[in-house]
């Protein structure tokens, strides 16, 4: 496994060993105690989570401020822009964001530490997206914020308008989103 850092200390880019020949593929998508090595984090993953989306289909910026989630995600058909943002008032990097480019075909994995927003964008006709959670889902605690908040300035590589969900489109702006200390 190779590890490596983004330019947002904590979110990881983690590259799985492929074994590959004429049949196909093997690889080991999630190994604790190589990832702990690799990685230098001990996590312990309490649910799995899977969706499918169409192109052009935004979902995010997503977190909850209670039961914070460190996410462990991939893609598993197709390709995703995957963007986390650090949204720790008390950090020098609050505010800022990253991006990676997540698909089936480069097996790249990201870990967006707890204290982030996460979101990504469908880049392919469609994508199947996969993410381990350090904490449940608890909806009473899920947050939004804005995909297009002019304070972020993502780029989210976008030659149309996206496709959201009704939660997306009401996502509040950073300024005025409960975020972490």
């Amino acid at each position: 496994m190779n590890v490596i850092a983004t330019e947002l200390p904590g979110v990881l880019i983690i590259e799985p060993k492929v074994f590959g020949d004429e049949r196909g593929f093997f690889y080991e998508s999630f190994n604790a105690r190589d990832f702990a090595r690799a990685a230098g984090l001990e996590q312990q993953f309490v649910q799995d989570n899977h969706s499918r989306s169409q192109k052009g289909v935004l979902r995010g910026l997503h977190y909850q401020i209670e039961h914070a989630q460190g996410k462990l995600v991939r893609v598993t058909a197709g390709e995703v822009l995957d963007v986390a943002v650090d949204i720790r008032r008390s950090s020098p990097n609050f505010g800022k964001w990253t991006s990676v480019r997540l698909s089936a075909e480069n097996r790249r994995q990201l870990w967006i530490p707890p204290g982030f927003a996460h979101g990504f964008v469908v880049l392919s006709d469609h994508a199947e997206f996969l993410y381990k959670t350090t904490d449940y889902y608890t909806p009473a605690a899920e947050r939004c914020i804005r995909w297009d908040d002019a304070e972020l300035g993502i780029d989210w590589q976008l030659s149309g308008a996206p496709t959201l969900s009704a939660k997306d489109q009401n996502g509040k702006s950073l300024k005025d989103a409960d975020v972490f200390p």
